[in-house]
């Protein structure tokens, strides 16, 4: 599949989850991504760095522009660690972590986001609003409570599965109670 048609299919997925998640400015999205599976690969095994960086660059086209922060999670080899600018981990209190992500540790799109970020930081845990997953890399432990499944348009970026979540506040009360 042509980089064209890639970049539009992840915009529209994007947009499916901004729409349905309803983020404001000062938000939080995080970006779960195997590029191995995006060009058809085994996840950790075929690591595109070209891919990585359009990825990052088109999330940043669109979420920049709204206010809202991309992060990037980190595979299990740096314990799925997050990068952020780091005005937002300041400004959220995020303890910051030692450590730079690398192809084989961390990812091609963790890599791509501390090149393309401002002033990128590693942290260990995160509150996002909401968030993509493309090829089942299990951003939930990065997604505020109470996580609530996005069905985007497009089910799939290349040959990598896409899922999606926001978030919603708590519901609380009984019977009686009204939202």
């Amino acid at each position: 599949m042509e980089k064209e048609v890639l970049q539009k299919d992840l915009t529209t997925i994007v947009e499916d989850v901004l729409h349905a998640a309803k983020l404001k400015k000062g938000d939080v999205f995080v970006l779960g991504c195997t590029t191995s599976e995006i060009v058809g690969g085994t996840i950790g095994k075929n690591s595109s760095q070209e891919v990585g960086q359009w990825v990052i660059a088109t999330l940043k086209s669109i979420l920049d522009p709204k206010g809202i922060f991309l992060a990037v999670q980190g595979c299990e080899h740096i314990n799925r660690a997050v990068v952020v600018e780091r005005d937002l981990a300041d400004r959220k209190d995020w303890e910051i972590v030692s450590v730079k992500p690398a192809l084989h540790a961390g990812g091609s799109c963790s890599v791509a986001a501390f090149e393309q970020f401002t002033d990128p930081v590693e942290v260990e845990h995160i509150v996002a609003q909401a968030g993509i997953d493309i090829g089942d890399t299990s951003i939930g432990m990065h997604v505020k409570y109470v996580q609530v499944p996005v069905r985007p348009s497009i089910k799939e970026l290349g040959a990598a599965h896409v899922t999606a979540l926001r978030s919603r506040p708590k519901y609380i009360g009984g019977p009686r109670a009204t939202y």
